[in-house]
């Protein structure tokens, strides 16, 4: 790998820091309902495969997405959204949401929330006046995630099998821009191993490298951003013996 590194000067562009051109990402007008869950909060069987993690990232304040028009494939898994609603008991100051799971619209309903996140959208002590609404009228709009205190982690999924098969998901993706590719790297040939999309926020590959695994992932910033630098670079991420269930964090933070 460092013989591969000294000859590999392109990889360079990604150390620089992104030159970021903060504009507004457009708002759009929709309607918003909510899903019950005893504790309020998500649920771990949701689309994007994050399990656990799909249930309470966020302060469980998580939402389903219409699957023709915003889960993108898997795409939009990990987006973050402003929804605010506009009944006379919503607060104006709305529920910032992250993308867990995906569902059929009626066509115009684009949201559904945690109860825990429908909740926040009521003047206090409005929230089972505004639960009874059922659907509510709502405006969202395409925000930066912010996890503080932690840093981008990749996680191999359960049912991986080593050495044979090889899942993961990326958890804590920060900021306003979507993965879109993701790569593993191969000693043995010199070259980038493309891996899929299995589904939701999850991407495997059949008889993956050997490892320690060098991954890049591509990341396509929302119509806000203008990222210069694209391919994000994490070196001998995944240890050789990787184990299904394990977690590697990246110690960095995207913006």
């Amino acid at each position: 790998m460092d013989s591969f590194l000294k000859n590999a000067p392109f990889f360079l562009l990604i150390f620089f820091p992104a030159l970021i051109y903060c504009l507004e990402d457009p708002i759009f007008h929709s309607k918003a309902t909510f899903y019950y869950a005893t504790d309020g909060l998500g649920t771990p069987k949701g689309g994007c495969g994050y399990g656990e993690y799909g249930r309470t990232i966020n302060d469980g304040d998580v939402a389903v997405v219409a699957a023709t028009k915003l889960f993108k494939g898997g795409v939009s898994c990990g987006a973050c959204y402003k929804v605010k609603c506009k009944e006379v008991e919503c607060n104006g100051e709305g529920v910032v949401v992250v993308v867990t799971d995906y569902g059929v619209s009626d066509g115009e309903t684009d949201f559904i929330l945690s109860t825990h996140a429908f909740n926040k959208m009521a003047t206090e002590g409005a929230e089972k006046q505004l639960r009874d609404y059922g659907k509510v009228q709502i405006q969202y709009q395409r925000t930066s995630c912010q996890y503080p205190g932690k840093t981008l982690t990749v996680q191999v999924v359960e049912h991986s099998h080593y050495p044979s098969y090889l899942a993961f998901r990326f958890l804590y993706l920060a900021g306003n821009a979507d993965i879109t590719a993701v790569e593993l790297f191969e000693e043995e040939s010199l070259g980038w191993r493309t891996c899929r999309r299995a589904y939701g926020a999850v991407w495997d590959m059949i008889n993956p490298p050997k490892g320690p695994l060098t991954v890049r992932f591509f990341l396509d910033g929302s119509s806000a951003y203008k990222v210069r630098a694209r391919w994000v670079l994490l070196p001998n991420l995944i240890p050789a013996s990787w184990l299904p269930g394990s977690a590697y964090d990246t110690s960095i933070q995207l913006h």
